[in-house]
Protein backbone atom coordinates (compact mmCIF):
# COMPACT_ATOMS: atom_id res chain seq x y z
CA UNK A 1 0.00 0.00 0.00
CA UNK A 2 1.26 3.48 -0.90
CA UNK A 3 0.67 6.47 1.39
CA UNK A 4 -0.11 10.03 0.34
CA UNK A 5 -0.01 12.92 2.80
CA UNK A 6 -2.33 15.87 2.15
CA UNK A 7 -0.95 18.88 4.03
CA UNK A 8 -3.46 21.69 3.76
CA UNK A 9 -6.03 23.95 5.40
CA UNK A 10 -9.80 24.26 5.80
CA UNK A 11 -10.45 23.92 2.06
CA UNK A 12 -9.16 20.35 2.19
CA UNK A 13 -10.42 19.72 5.74
CA UNK A 14 -13.79 20.03 4.07
CA UNK A 15 -15.45 22.83 5.97
CA UNK A 16 -19.02 23.35 4.79
CA UNK A 17 -19.30 26.99 3.67
CA UNK A 18 -21.20 29.28 6.03
CA UNK A 19 -20.86 26.75 8.85
CA UNK A 20 -18.34 25.11 11.21
CA UNK A 21 -19.35 21.66 10.03
CA UNK A 22 -17.40 19.24 7.83
CA UNK A 23 -18.21 17.27 4.70
CA UNK A 24 -17.93 13.49 5.04
CA UNK A 25 -14.64 11.81 4.09
CA UNK A 26 -16.09 10.41 0.88
CA UNK A 27 -17.42 13.88 -0.05
CA UNK A 28 -14.29 15.96 0.45
CA UNK A 29 -11.57 15.84 -2.19
CA UNK A 30 -8.91 13.85 -0.24
CA UNK A 31 -11.48 11.09 0.31
CA UNK A 32 -12.49 11.19 -3.35
CA UNK A 33 -8.80 10.96 -4.26
CA UNK A 34 -8.31 7.85 -2.11
CA UNK A 35 -11.44 6.13 -3.37
CA UNK A 36 -10.69 6.91 -7.02
CA UNK A 37 -7.09 5.75 -6.84
CA UNK A 38 -8.15 2.50 -5.24
CA UNK A 39 -10.69 2.04 -8.02
CA UNK A 40 -7.81 2.54 -10.45
CA UNK A 41 -6.05 -0.35 -8.72
CA UNK A 42 -3.39 1.77 -7.02
CA UNK A 43 -3.87 0.47 -3.42
CA UNK A 44 -3.51 3.86 -1.74
CA UNK A 45 -4.21 5.41 1.64
CA UNK A 46 -4.63 9.19 1.80
CA UNK A 47 -3.60 10.73 5.13
CA UNK A 48 -5.29 14.05 5.87
CA UNK A 49 -3.36 16.69 7.81
CA UNK A 50 -5.55 19.69 7.17
CA UNK A 51 -5.75 22.46 9.76
CA UNK A 52 -8.24 25.31 9.59
CA UNK A 53 -6.41 28.61 9.21
CA UNK A 54 -3.03 27.09 8.34
CA UNK A 55 -0.64 29.43 6.52
CA UNK A 56 2.51 28.50 4.63
CA UNK A 57 5.12 29.88 7.05
CA UNK A 58 3.31 32.77 8.67
CA UNK A 59 1.91 33.11 12.17
CA UNK A 60 -1.74 33.79 12.89
CA UNK A 61 -1.76 36.68 15.38
CA UNK A 62 -5.07 35.44 16.80
CA UNK A 63 -4.70 31.63 16.91
CA UNK A 64 -1.42 29.84 17.54
CA UNK A 65 -0.19 26.80 15.64
CA UNK A 66 -1.18 27.97 12.15
CA UNK A 67 2.38 28.30 10.83
CA UNK A 68 2.64 25.38 8.39
CA UNK A 69 6.40 25.10 8.75
CA UNK A 70 6.24 24.19 12.44
CA UNK A 71 6.26 20.43 12.87
CA UNK A 72 6.20 19.61 9.17
CA UNK A 73 9.34 17.48 9.18
CA UNK A 74 7.99 15.49 12.14
CA UNK A 75 4.75 14.85 10.23
CA UNK A 76 6.80 13.51 7.33
CA UNK A 77 8.63 11.19 9.74
CA UNK A 78 5.45 10.09 11.51
CA UNK A 79 3.73 9.08 8.29
CA UNK A 80 6.71 7.66 6.39
CA UNK A 81 7.25 5.93 4.12
CA UNK A 82 5.34 8.31 1.89
CA UNK A 83 4.93 8.05 -1.85
CA UNK A 84 3.69 11.62 -2.27
CA UNK A 85 3.18 14.80 -0.25
CA UNK A 86 0.48 17.16 -1.52
CA UNK A 87 0.86 20.77 -0.40
CA UNK A 88 -2.25 22.89 -0.90
CA UNK A 89 -1.75 26.07 1.10
CA UNK A 90 -1.67 29.81 0.54
CA UNK A 91 -5.27 30.96 0.90
CA UNK A 92 -4.85 31.97 4.55
CA UNK A 93 -1.68 33.89 3.73
CA UNK A 94 -4.06 36.48 2.26
CA UNK A 95 -6.16 37.07 5.36
CA UNK A 96 -6.70 40.70 6.32
CA UNK A 97 -4.09 40.55 9.10
CA UNK A 98 -1.33 39.91 6.52
CA UNK A 99 -0.12 42.41 3.95
CA UNK A 100 0.95 39.66 1.55
CA UNK A 101 1.20 39.09 -2.19
CA UNK A 102 1.43 35.90 -4.23
CA UNK A 103 5.21 36.14 -4.03
CA UNK A 104 5.03 36.00 -0.22
CA UNK A 105 2.99 32.82 -0.43
CA UNK A 106 5.46 31.35 -2.93
CA UNK A 107 8.30 32.19 -0.55
CA UNK A 108 6.44 30.30 2.17
CA UNK A 109 5.78 27.34 -0.12
CA UNK A 110 9.48 27.12 -0.98
CA UNK A 111 10.29 26.89 2.74
CA UNK A 112 7.85 23.98 3.07
CA UNK A 113 9.43 22.17 0.13
CA UNK A 114 12.89 22.67 1.62
CA UNK A 115 11.71 21.41 5.01
CA UNK A 116 10.34 18.21 3.51
CA UNK A 117 13.51 17.55 1.54
CA UNK A 118 15.71 18.06 4.59
CA UNK A 119 13.73 15.66 6.77
CA UNK A 120 15.84 12.79 8.09
CA UNK A 121 14.15 9.53 7.15
CA UNK A 122 14.79 6.02 8.38
CA UNK A 123 17.48 4.09 6.48
CA UNK A 124 16.24 2.81 3.15
CA UNK A 125 13.23 5.15 2.97
CA UNK A 126 12.99 7.34 -0.11
CA UNK A 127 12.12 11.02 -0.13
CA UNK A 128 8.50 11.43 -1.25
CA UNK A 129 7.52 13.20 -4.43
CA UNK A 130 6.01 16.64 -3.85
CA UNK A 131 2.90 18.01 -5.54
CA UNK A 132 2.09 21.70 -5.04
CA UNK A 133 -1.51 22.70 -5.71
CA UNK A 134 -2.45 26.33 -6.23
CA UNK A 135 -5.91 26.78 -4.68
CA UNK A 136 -8.35 28.68 -6.87
CA UNK A 137 -8.40 32.45 -6.38
CA UNK A 138 -10.48 33.81 -3.55
CA UNK A 139 -13.76 35.26 -4.76
CA UNK A 140 -15.40 38.12 -2.91
CA UNK A 141 -15.63 36.80 0.68
CA UNK A 142 -19.09 36.55 2.21
CA UNK A 143 -20.68 35.87 5.57
CA UNK A 144 -18.76 35.51 8.82
CA UNK A 145 -15.40 35.30 7.03
CA UNK A 146 -15.92 38.44 4.95
CA UNK A 147 -13.85 40.68 7.24
CA UNK A 148 -11.22 38.00 7.85
CA UNK A 149 -10.55 37.77 4.11
CA UNK A 150 -11.16 41.43 3.26
CA UNK A 151 -9.31 42.24 0.00
CA UNK A 152 -8.06 38.65 -0.18
CA UNK A 153 -9.41 38.35 -3.72
CA UNK A 154 -7.03 41.15 -4.70
CA UNK A 155 -3.97 40.00 -2.75
CA UNK A 156 -4.08 36.43 -4.09
CA UNK A 157 -3.77 37.46 -7.74
CA UNK A 158 -0.91 35.69 -9.48
CA UNK A 159 -0.63 32.80 -7.01
CA UNK A 160 -0.84 30.01 -9.59
CA UNK A 161 1.79 31.70 -11.77
CA UNK A 162 4.12 32.13 -8.79
CA UNK A 163 3.65 28.51 -7.67
CA UNK A 164 4.18 27.18 -11.19
CA UNK A 165 7.48 29.06 -11.48
CA UNK A 166 8.54 27.81 -8.04
CA UNK A 167 7.79 24.21 -9.01
CA UNK A 168 9.77 24.55 -12.21
CA UNK A 169 12.74 25.85 -10.22
CA UNK A 170 12.42 23.19 -7.50
CA UNK A 171 11.52 20.22 -9.76
CA UNK A 172 8.18 19.66 -8.05
CA UNK A 173 4.89 18.64 -9.59
CA UNK A 174 2.31 21.40 -9.96
CA UNK A 175 -1.46 21.54 -10.40
CA UNK A 176 -3.59 24.65 -10.81
CA UNK A 177 -6.98 24.03 -9.19
CA UNK A 178 -8.50 26.99 -11.03
CA UNK A 179 -8.24 24.98 -14.25
CA UNK A 180 -10.99 22.67 -13.03
CA UNK A 181 -13.01 24.51 -10.36
CA UNK A 182 -13.52 27.74 -8.43
CA UNK A 183 -13.75 28.83 -4.84
CA UNK A 184 -17.13 28.57 -3.12
CA UNK A 185 -20.03 30.42 -4.64
CA UNK A 186 -21.47 30.57 -1.12
CA UNK A 187 -18.62 32.07 0.94
CA UNK A 188 -16.02 32.90 -1.73
CA UNK A 189 -13.15 31.00 -0.08
CA UNK A 190 -13.79 27.29 0.49
CA UNK A 191 -15.10 24.46 -1.72
CA UNK A 192 -18.80 23.74 -2.15
CA UNK A 193 -19.81 20.09 -2.35
CA UNK A 194 -19.80 20.00 -6.16
CA UNK A 195 -16.38 21.66 -6.22
CA UNK A 196 -14.92 18.93 -4.01
CA UNK A 197 -16.28 16.40 -6.52
CA UNK A 198 -14.90 18.19 -9.60
CA UNK A 199 -11.52 18.81 -8.06
CA UNK A 200 -11.32 15.34 -6.51
CA UNK A 201 -11.88 13.66 -9.86
CA UNK A 202 -9.43 15.94 -11.66
CA UNK A 203 -6.63 15.55 -9.12
CA UNK A 204 -7.18 11.78 -9.11
CA UNK A 205 -6.51 11.64 -12.84
CA UNK A 206 -3.34 13.67 -12.31
CA UNK A 207 -2.02 11.78 -9.29
CA UNK A 208 -2.57 8.30 -10.75
CA UNK A 209 0.32 9.04 -13.10
CA UNK A 210 2.65 10.08 -10.26
CA UNK A 211 2.48 6.92 -8.15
Amino acid sequence: MKHILVYSDSISWGIIPMSRNRFKFEERWPGILENNLNKFGKDVRVIEDCLNGRRTIYEDPVRSGRNGLIGLSQRIEVNSPLELVILMLGTNDFQANHDHTALDAAKGMKALIDEIRHTTLEPGMLMPKILVIAPPPILEPKGDIAMKFKDGHKKCLGLAKAYKKLCEDESCNFFDAEKVTTSSKIDGVHFDLDQHAKFGDAISDYVKNLI
